[in-house]
Formats: C-alpha cells, structure tokens, sequence
C-alpha cells in the first residue's frame, strides 16, 4: 500500500536548467519514506556536486563590473599600472585570491586597461570565491572561464594565497616621459597598420601598408580576436569593439587583407592568417575597431564653459596660478581647426566643427576670465591641449582674451575629402589662351604676377587638368561660411562659399614653388553619387553648397582657374602638387590625405604627369627605406609574399 505524504518526510531538491548561457535555479518539493531520506539526500548531494562542478567548467565569469586600485606607490600616477584586482559581485567589490593565477590571466586585464585614478582606499577583505581560467587571447575578463570554488577561511580570507595584484606596461602614447610628460600619439616610428577616420584615440579605420601603399582591410570573418591584435600592435589595450561595414568611413586605393584569422597572440595583424584575394570587396565593407585605453584622466585639465550644450563653449584650461590650480581662458590668437580639434579629443566629444576667435555670447564663469594659456599650435594628433607649442607661463596675448578667448564646438563626425589621383593624370594638357580672355581669371589672381603687366595681345601657357574630389567621411563637407557671408564675383557672376578651395602649385625638385593657382570654391556640388546615395547640393538658383558623403565634386579642366599658369616655367621636371582645403578652414577626419602630388615633365611643348599619388603614399615610401636600415629584407618580404 503506497503511503500519503502524511506519512512521509520531503526534501527540497533543487532543479536546474540553463537559459542564454546562465543557470537558473528552482526547488521542486519531493516526497520520501523516512527510512530512506538520509540515503537520498545523500545521494542526491553526490550527484548535485558532481553536475555543478561540470557545468561550471563552462561557465564564463560574470560579475557587475572590475577595476584596479592602485598601489600605494602608484596612487600619484598617470596611468596607473599596477594594483589590486577587483571585481564587484553581488554590489560588494571583493579582491581576487592569487591561487591559480596566471600570467595570461594578467594579459586581459592589462589590456582591458581598467585603472582607477585617485588616492588608495582602504583595503578590501572579501575575496571572491572562485579562481579565474584565461587563455590569454580574450578581449574581455567576461570572456575568460570560470575556475574552480576558492576556499575561503575566517573572515573570508584566502587560505594558502594574497589578493592579485596586477602589473601593467603602458602603450608608447601613454608612458610618462622625465622630459616631455607624456609622449605624443603618434611617432617616428611607424608600425605596418595605422588607424584612421576615428574620433577619438584608440579607434578608426584599419589600414594596412605593403609595397609602400596604404590599404584597408575587408570586413569579412572580422572579429574581435583580430581587432585586438591590432590594438596592442599600436600600443593601446585589448579591442572593445571589432567594427564591420566602413563604419568609421570608407578608405582609398587597395583592399590588402580579407578572412583575416588571428589567433590573437601575433605581435601583427600581418602575422595573422589573411586571404590575399580580395575580389568582392569593396570600401563599404572597411573593418575598423575601437581599442581600450588607459585611464588618463585628461578630461580632468579643460573644460567647456557657457555654451547650449556640452559639446560646445569657451575652452578653459585648469592651471597653476600662485601656486594654485585655477580655470582660466585661452588665448585666440591664431586658434583653428587643428587646436579645436585637439580640445574635442581631450575631451572625448570627437572631432572639432568649428574654431571660435569670439565668444562674447557665451557666458563663462567670471572667475575664469584671465587668460593662461597663449600662443597655441597643434599639429593635430596630440592627446591633449598642453602637449602643443605654447608660451607656457610667459602669457602674450594681444586680443587680451576676454570676449576674444577661444572656443569650441565638437562633433561625433566629420567627412573626408579626397582626390582622385588618376582623374588628375589622365586629363592633363596644355593650352595657350590669349589675355584678352582672361580678364576674370586675372581679377580672381588664377594667373602668375607676370601676366599683370603682360600684352593683352599675348598668350599665357596654362597646365590643365580635371579634379574629382570625393567625400569618404561620415558627414557632408559644408562651407564653413553661411549664405549670407559669401563673396558675390561680379566678372564670372557667381559666389565664392570659400575663398580658397583647394591650392595648385608647381614645385622644382628641391621642393621650392616656381608656379601656383589656386581655386575658389565657388560651386561645391554633388556632381555624382555612388549608387544608392541622393544628390543634396547644388549650385543653381544659390542653393545650398557642399558635398555629400559618398558623392564627389568634379572641376572640369575647361573650367577658369582650373589650371596653373606655367607661361614664365622652363625646361624640366618637376613636381605637380594639389592640396585641398589647405587653410583646414572645415574639419575633416583625417587631414594626411588632402595632399596629391605628381611628378611631371615639360619640353617646352609638351608635358607629361605621372606617378600621382597622395601625400600619405609618399610619407610610406620614405618610412619604408628608413624602416629597412632597421629590418632585414627577408623578413619584410615574408610578412607579404
């Protein structure tokens, strides 16, 4: 006769199963003669050990979040590299016991650059109960397995071991220098792989250079193994992001690398597995990361003040005052683009729209009015505002700062404009026009100094060409001047949005200008367009003027001012340059690739141009041969044959 649960003792048998990857526990109530209940319950505590340590092989750690406390000798440093491991569980930050503790299992941390500046609390005395299993080649602590249970003793102490304290080498971009604070983003020395089109450090566009010509990467098999590997090759941590379809911008010239698999432990991504067949590929699909990197604490140094909203204002900088730290205005005598855009990144607000000389309407705080910081120039790639060529504490500012301090605004995208080289070289020739149909183009400067007190009965020699100028940005390239501030130019009868465009000139060997032209942007316009993408600028009835992203603007060579007049040139070879937005009067995100030059021939009657390349192709070639003093040929030639 069966018996009732009155007559039965029950026991709480936990029931498990697993949902996206995670266990979830419920108790199923389970009833048993009591004879049997100790036997039971024993078993079922074999069994239930047994399968919670199975499936907790593999399992991935999973805490709320993790950082390093800095030491106490590294409380006072930037970056922190050294600290105490820390991971918060169950809203409590519990230290890591060092038993099982690997060298691979420092590798991720020290790559996810998870540091935490300020001075050193109190130590922490909980310890987390498990030990952590990594490979090393994991992106994330969150991707690494969990380990076996730690053994905890008497107030939660770790019984045979100390808490983890982790030790870190910074990037190059990022270590402390004696004499220079801290070294700037860029160097000298290159690597093979370059990031570009990124807002902010540590992201962009991959680039890979071979045979002395930048390319991209296509996005196919692109993943996070990869994307890391090209993190710590250029000095910052572990990738964050493995990003796919040219979301940080399309590139130009060649796609070199496709499938590309990385174990994730090659020192370059062209260490990595790669298909050298990129048919198929076009620069839509140009992979691209955003890397981890070290927490500096740069946007601690400067600040917006008084603009609508927080990506715009008037820059303030926190400086020594006697002998205190104060907020005080900069200088903006000769501040542009390039100084704007080193503020907007410092900040992590992305890349600069506009420079200000001005800003009486916005309002800062009164007590930051004295100017501090003076006579600012920036290349564009430093990390932060005080890394560029200043008066340092010698302040000498003419405009006295004031309503004249300068300011800023940021934003998460720019476009890109570049030149098709190959338009260029096949539309080249030469023409012999009489002055008297050259009277505009006089009035506008498109002729040499020569030609004012020239015969109107005589010719001028002119070099001419098309442009093709292309958007591969991330937003439309916009004159920075408003309709209502533009040049009306009575000869030609139409307006200039931009006084200077783009510049021609041509150069002797040596590099020193023998003739120039330039070209006012009088009619910026989508020409045409990849397929897909809508014309939204044009010239007629004044229209709006500009450049889509994915759409070009061609000049053609029968255009006035598209040209260089060569009619005082001799003889002999020489060097056909054109730079576009040379004033970096917009912001662009990449500026390395607005500079074409050519090498060019003239016999008095003919001229031929070739070889034209952008500037950035020529700056490769000129590394390389530096480069191969340092490395032996075989080992260059086998990174790409």
């Amino acid at each position: 006769m069966d018996s009732s649960p009155e007559d039965c003792d029950w026991l709480l048998y936990p029931v498990e199963w697993f949902m996206f990857g995670t266990v979830v526990c419920s108790w199923t109530k389970i009833y048993f003669q009591r004879s049997e209940l100790y036997i039971l319950s024993a078993v079922l505590r074999a069994v239930m050990t047994l399968f919670l340590c199975s499936v907790s092989q593999g399992l991935t750690v999973q805490v709320e979040d993790m950082r390093i406390r800095a030491t106490y000798s590294q409380r006072k440093r930037i970056p922190i590299t050294e600290g105490f491991l820390e991971v918060k569980d169950g809203g409590k930050w519990r230290q890591i016991c060092n038993e099982e503790w690997t060298e691979m299992n420092s590798r991720v941390i020290c790559g996810m650059y998870v540091m935490v500046l300020g001075q050193q609390q109190g130590l922490n005395k909980n310890y987390w109960g498990f030990s952590v299993n990594c490979t090393g080649n994991e992106a994330n602590l969150a991707d690494c397995k969990l380990g076996r249970e730690i053994e905890l003793k008497g107030n939660s102490t770790c019984g045979q071991g100390m808490p983890v304290v982790v030790s870190c080498v910074p990037g190059r971009a990022f270590a402390p220098s004696v004499s220079t604070g801290f070294r700037k983003a860029y160097r000298v020395e290159q690597p093979l792989v370059r990031l570009r089109g990124g807002a902010m450090i540590g992201e962009g566009r991959v680039e890979v250079l071979k045979n002395g010509e930048w390319g991209t990467v296509c996005d196919d098999n692109w993943n996070i193994r990869a994307a890391t590997v090209v993190c710590r090759e250029l000095g910052f941590g572990s990738a964050k992001e493995a990003l796919t379809g040219a979301r940080l911008g399309q590139g130009i010239g060649l796609v070199h690398m496709n499938e590309v698999e990385c174990s994730g432990f090659e020192k370059s991504l062209t260490e990595c597995y790669f298909n050298r067949d990129a048919l198929g590929c076009s620069h839509e699909e140009d992979a691209a990361v955003r890397c981890n990197v070290p927490a500096m604490g740069f946007h601690t140094r400067l600040r917006l003040s008084g603009g609508r909203n927080p990506y715009e204002g008037r820059v303030e900088v926190l400086a020594e005052k006697n002998g205190t730290l104060a907020w005080g205005t900069v200088c903006s005598d000769n501040w542009g683009t390039m100084e704007a855009m080193v503020v907007c990144r410092q900040l992590g607000l992305g890349f600069a729209s506009h420079a200000f000389q001005e800003t009486w309407y916005w309002g800062g705080e009164s007590s930051a009015d004295t100017v501090v910081m003076s006579g600012v120039r920036c290349s564009g790639t430093e990390l932060t505002l005080d890394q560029c060529l200043h008066h340092g504490k010698h302040i000498q500012c003419a405009k006295g700062g004031g309503r004249f301090s300068a300011g800023v605004s940021c934003t998460q995208t720019a476009p890109d404009l570049v030149l098709n080289a190959q338009v260029v070289e096949q539309t080249t020739y030469l023409e012999d026009r009489p002055m008297y149909a050259l009277q505009c183009a006089q009035e506008e400067n498109c002729l040499s100094s020569s030609a004012d007190k020239a015969d109107p009965t005589s010719y001028r020699r002119l070099l001419r060409f098309s442009s093709q100028i292309h958007n591969n940005g991330q937003s439309d390239f916009r004159p920075r001047a408003a309709h209502h501030s533009w040049i009306w130019h009575e000869c030609h009868r139409h307006y200039h949005s931009m006084e200077v465009f783009t510049h021609y000139d041509l150069l002797s060997l040596n590099g020193t200008k023998v003739a120039e032209g330039h070209k006012a942007s009088f009619c910026l316009e989508d020409s045409n367009c990849d397929e897909g993408i809508q014309k939204r600028y044009e010239c007629a009835n004044f229209g709006a003027q500009g450049i889509t992203v994915g759409c070009w603007d061609t000049y053609r060579h029968d255009i006035d001012c598209q040209w260089i007049d060569i009619t005082d040139i001799k003889p002999g070879d020489y060097i056909f340059q054109v730079v576009i937005n040379p004033n970096y009067e917009v912001a662009e995100s990449d500026y390395t690739n607005n500079v074409m030059k050519c090498r060019s021939r003239y016999d008095g009657q003919r001229i031929w141009m070739y070889n034209c390349l952008t500037e950035h192709f020529i700056r490769n070639i000129i590394q390389i041969l530096s480069r191969a003093s340092l490395c032996s040929q075989n080992s260059l030639k086998s990174l790409w044959h």
